[in-house]
């Protein structure tokens, strides 16, 4: 049994990168990003002169990279003719995986937040539950989730991930019972989930700012601890006297088969104190905040 060639596969992405942007060039009409059409084309859809002035790129690297040549081909270049050819997120994702490059959009873009979510979260209650992404950054909620958790609304969109409030939400710090274990849990499953995404931005991003304001964080980081996502209780005190212990089961259930997958996290009640506590909670926040909210940047 034989395996590909490290320059072989090099040459394989580059052909298939290739051969995929010049059939997205095809498709596109001048009228359709605005160019004056012309009576005789010799080939459908864009000139490759075309698509080099709409990215604003020379003609004869883009010619360059449709013929897959050994070229670099960074990430902000890549956004630009992903653009000039009105790629779409799943076209856009795998021009860039193609390319071996990070999308510079990928931190900002929630394409997981859909109506059909939102609508699971809302039937999930009176259980919290959340749509979270890979690195643990909230993108939607449920009233429940508020009602035991806090508002996210109340922190700056950078801040709305379970690594961030482990070691700074105040609530969180006070409230979780079990803190100690849960930070070395979750700061394990980070270190985990990161290595397919080192020197990525939007992962280092939330190490860098914890490391400079947690000691805490900055020693369990150092340890280099990694761990696999699994199920376990959290005990959780709510601020509410006439709530009191919450003991929470958290279930994953993952939008897709693979570790970078969005997945819904619900937390389920793991006995029958919590269920009564959790629907009394319900009632009583009924007619105070929204039903499901998300929580994403853009």
């Amino acid at each position: 049994m034989s395996s590909v060639p490290a320059a072989s596969a090099a040459e394989l992405r580059r052909t298939e990168l290739a051969a995929f942007l010049r059939s997205r060039r095809e498709r596109i009409t001048p009228d359709r990003v605005g160019l004056p059409g012309t009576t005789r084309r010799r080939t459908p859809g864009l000139r490759r002169e075309e698509v080099a002035h709409l990215a604003a790129v020379g003609v004869t690297w883009y010619t360059w990279l449709e013929q897959g040549r050994a070229i670099n081909v960074s990430a902000g270049v890549l956004d630009a003719i992903a653009r000039a050819l009105l790629l779409d997120p799943a076209e856009r994702a795998h021009a860039f995986a193609l390319a071996g490059a990070v999308d510079p959009r990928a931190a900002t873009e929630s394409p997981a937040v859909t109506d059909t979510i939102l609508r699971m979260l809302r039937r999930l209650e009176p259980y919290p539950a959340e749509l979270k992404n890979a690195r643990y950054e909230m993108l939607a909620h449920n009233r429940a989730h508020t009602d035991v958790f806090g508002a996210p609304e109340e922190s700056a969109p950078e801040h709305r991930s379970a690594l961030w409030g482990m070691f700074m939400n105040d609530r969180w710090r006070t409230q979780f019972l079990d803190l100690d274990a849960m930070r070395r849990d979750l700061v394990a499953k980070y270190r985990k989930a990161m290595a397919e995404h080192v020197g990525e931005p939007a992962w280092r991003a939330p190490v860098d700012a914890l490391l400079a304001v947690s000691p805490e964080f900055r020693e369990l980081w150092e340890r280099r601890d990694v761990a696999p996502v699994v199920s376990h209780v959290k005990r959780y005190l709510h601020p509410d006297p006439a709530i009191g212990l919450l003991r929470l089961e958290h279930r994953h259930m993952w939008l897709a088969p693979d570790d970078d997958a969005y997945r819904v996290v619900a937390y389920i009640p793991a006995d029958d104190e919590t269920e009564e506590r959790l629907e009394a909670l319900a009632r009583s926040s009924a007619v105070s905040s929204p039903a499901v909210a998300s929580s994403a940047t853009a």
